[in-house]
């Protein structure tokens, strides 16, 4: 029989119009050239294939001949039966074949999605199809009618599928997740359509009960599935870093699938803040400590001890800075911001006067 238009779009032989509708909504949305920019020679070929399955089983006389001699059948190396007068041999008087048309491909799919009804589609025996003949038309990418589809408006235009909105989720880590960098593991559980293609309409994203979008219809019934979505989280990332995961969302019915993407937030840390790429750390320490000097010790959010010696005179507003030992920096992996050392002085609550005249005189003697 040569090509098998029954396995292109997917359906059994026995297929109803109903079941060639669908068929043929799916895999035109799927492989459209336009929704393949990525892959537009693999895309273009199906997409032919698709439409000229389509145009022959959706026709009862095309389809009646390729029942009956296959492809062969459609090309006039047989004459069609009942073909308006031009069935019967040459002892009838009549052709010894007949060749059937060829729509193109952006007509069948303009008439299906962009026009009423679906009067036409059984252009038997009349030449090329109006929008540029067979094979691929200049209508393909240039003409109006898919003009209209990449966005476009006019008279039989076919709207671009709208994509959902993103949905965002916030993606709490701490501050040492964000100092070594991480990977989390983040459970979704969403509604996609089943192997056969009978349904193409997802729930609300995480949405316990289905939520239909205003279609109840028997054809329709979302499937639950889980997944599990791998985030790496890279060292130095900022509150506010964006993880998107194209079409991961709820989807209607001609609606492009949301994205999910996941906002970085950034836990409170007990010990330090960040500013930038400089991550600060207040120590309190005593007026004594203040004026004859301080050693820091401290942990870093890598676990390593640093150890800080200051020798000079510690003021409220002095910072004591080691460079290097801030957070890392994403578009430059080998440098770090700093680490900015504040100080908390505890001054005392009262001063004898022994001690009162003790400070004065060391002071004025300085």
């Amino acid at each position: 029989m040569g090509v098998d238009y029954y396995k292109i779009l997917q359906v059994d032989r026995n297929a109803k119009d109903d079941d060639l509708k669908k068929a043929y909504r799916k895999l035109a949305m799927k492989w459209h050239p336009d929704k393949n920019p990525n892959n537009k020679k693999e895309a273009e070929a199906k997409f032919k294939q698709i439409s000229e399955a389509y145009d022959v089983l959706s026709d009862p006389q095309k389809r009646a001949v390729y029942d009956q001699y296959g492809e062969e059948g459609l090309k006039g190396q047989v004459p069609p039966p009942g073909a308006g007068g031009f069935s019967g041999g040459p002892e009838a008087g009549g052709p010894t074949s007949f060749r059937f048309s060829t729509r193109s491909p952006d007509d069948i799919f303009s008439e299906f999605f962009g026009f009423s009804g679906f009067g036409g589609m059984g252009d038997f025996g009349h030449g090329a199809s109006r929008a540029g003949g067979s094979g691929f038309p200049r209508g393909m990418f240039g003409d109006d009618i898919f003009a209209s589809f990449r966005g476009g408006a006019g008279e039989g235009s076919v709207a671009a599928p709208r994509k959902g909105a993103a949905i965002e989720r916030t993606l709490p880590c701490s501050l040492e997740d964000l100092y070594k960098g991480t990977t989390k593991k983040m459970k979704i559980s969403r509604d996609v359509t089943d192997s056969s293609g009978q349904r193409d309409i997802r729930c609300h994203y995480l949405s316990k009960v289905p939520v239909f979008d205003g279609v109840q219809d028997d054809t329709w019934r979302p499937t639950t599935v889980e997944e599990i979505l791998t985030i790496e989280i890279k060292p130095g990332w900022k509150k506010g870093t964006k993880i998107t995961f194209p079409e991961k969302g709820n989807e209607q019915r001609g609606v492009i699938p949301s994205d999910l993407i996941f906002i970085i937030d950034e836990k409170p840390h007990s010990l330090f803040k960040r500013d930038g790429n400089d991550l600060i750390v207040t120590q309190k320490i005593s007026l004594v400590e203040a004026l004859t000097g301080y050693t820091a010790q401290l942990t870093t959010l890598d676990g390593r001890n640093l150890t800080v010696p200051i020798n000079s005179i510690i003021s409220p507003t002095y910072e004591e800075v080691v460079k290097g030992e801030g957070m890392p920096i994403p578009k430059e992996p080998s440098k770090r911001g700093n680490l900015r050392i504040k100080f908390n002085i505890k001054f005392p609550t009262r001063l004898t006067s022994e001690q009162k005249t003790g400070i004065k005189r060391l002071l004025t003697s300085s």
